[in-house]
């Protein structure tokens, strides 16, 4: 059991919308425009929670770590900025469970706000194609401030945006990097455990509890 907030702070890619469909075949789709091997959806998975720029550099050099040649990364960028944009949500899904948790935390009246690493210009049209950007009376993108997480800065300002505080807040996500942001911010924090953690099981990183489904939340709250 968890002690309740008084706000909700969710993560988007792997822990609302499983958005790797997409990812992977503007990754795919930019590869073949370079004259490069494709890097193939499950690849693709283990690369993703760090923001597209980071997806492409790593999707570059084939590897989670380690650093493309800046010329042809300035080459892939722009390529694969303008596939994302045309392919936001055409493949993305939310997960079982999402809208019904989603539900019960509206209706239990908890204030609820979302944070992402992906920019806004995928973020927005993102939620508000797959029908809960409405949910949300903040949502805090990769670009919106001067840090993202790991970082707590988007967790703390969402606290002052709620007048909450940090020690009475709770970050759900999937990652590593959310579980880090959380811990710095003093929010408690709770992780999908399908979630993208490049490939790493989320409970080595030590939440306070890992759940299967976003609808078993509000009974880890009872």
């Amino acid at each position: 059991m968890l002690s309740k907030p008084d706000m909700v702070l969710i993560d988007v890619d792997g822990t609302l919308v499983d958005s790797v469909p997409d990812l992977a075949y503007c990754v795919d789709e930019m590869m073949k425009t370079l004259d490069m091997d494709v890097r193939g959806e499950n690849s693709v998975r283990d690369w993703v929670g760090n923001g597209v720029e980071r997806l492409v550099r790593r999707a570059l050099v084939n590897a989670l770590d380690g650093e493309p040649d800046e010329a042809l990364f300035a080459k892939a960028y722009p390529i694969f900025l303008e596939l994302y944009a045309a392919n936001t949500s055409k493949r993305s899904l939310l997960y079982p469970g999402v809208k019904e948790g989603l539900d019960q935390l509206k209706a239990c009246g908890y204030a609820l706000g979302c944070v992402t690493n992906k920019a806004a210009q995928f973020t927005e049209p993102l939620l508000a194609d797959l029908g809960i950007a409405d949910y949300f009376e903040i949502i805090i993108s990769g670009d919106t401030l001067a840090k993202k997480k790991p970082d707590p800065l988007p967790l703390l300002h969402a606290a002052e945006f709620f007048a909450v505080d940090p020690t009475r807040a709770m970050m759900i996500g999937d990652s590593v990097s959310d579980v880090k942001a959380a811990r710095a911010a003093g929010f408690s924090i709770a992780c999908m455990s399908y979630g993208y953690n490049h490939g790493v099981d989320i409970r080595d990183a030590s939440p306070d509890a890992v759940f299967d489904r976003m609808d078993e939340l509000s009974a880890l709250l009872a």
